[in-house]
């Protein structure tokens, strides 16, 4: 699946950032897919999920599924 044409989109940033410019990603979505990036670098590299996907990583996050 290729991941489509994401420049114009509108793109929301994590609640959690802050002014400072620290860790901060946005959030961005087309039909199908949710795309993730680093807010700090626009033009950098996009990950992309499908819905289901990104909602299972979210739920993951919440719940403490990937703390070490």
């Amino acid at each position: 699946m290729s991941t489509p044409d994401l420049s114009s989109r509108n793109w929301r940033k994590s609640t959690y950032s802050d002014s400072e410019g620290g860790n901060c990603i946005e959030v961005g979505g087309v039909a199908s897919i949710v795309a993730v990036r680093d807010s700090t670098d626009p033009d950098g590299p996009v990950l992309a999920f499908g819905r289901a996907a990104f909602a299972d990583l979210v739920t993951g996050i919440q719940t403490g599924r990937y703390d070490r």
